[in-house]
């Protein structure tokens, strides 16, 4: 079951916050703030998908559970860390490097 609420968010049955009638999750907006320090405005001018009412919501959705939220995305960024550790090739590494250097 999914429960909409008065911030423009919606719940699915995993505890995922979504931006209400949209596929896009509110850690992804909180992402581009914290990535690329954009503020409401250019998230709005950047996903003209999303109201900037929606917008604001996902920012009072984070504020109000952002403890929770920064773990998952401290979380995210080690897994990603960790499987980038798992594929790289040591031996290419190192040619692009030593190419890098040449130049």
């Amino acid at each position: 079951m999914t429960t909409t609420l008065a911030t423009q968010i919606e719940l699915d049955e995993n505890g995922v916050a979504w931006v209400a009638g949209t596929r896009v999750k509110i850690i992804e907006v909180i992402l581009d703030k914290l990535a690329y320090g954009w503020s409401p405005e250019e998230i709005h001018f950047q996903h003209p998908n999303l109201s900037l009412a929606q917008i604001h919501g996902a920012f009072a959705y984070y504020y109000e559970n952002q403890t929770q939220l920064d773990a998952e995305i401290r979380q995210r960024l080690s897994t990603a860390e960790r499987l980038t550790d798992e594929v790289a090739d040591p031996e290419f590494r190192k040619r692009l490097a030593a190419l890098k250097n040449d130049r």
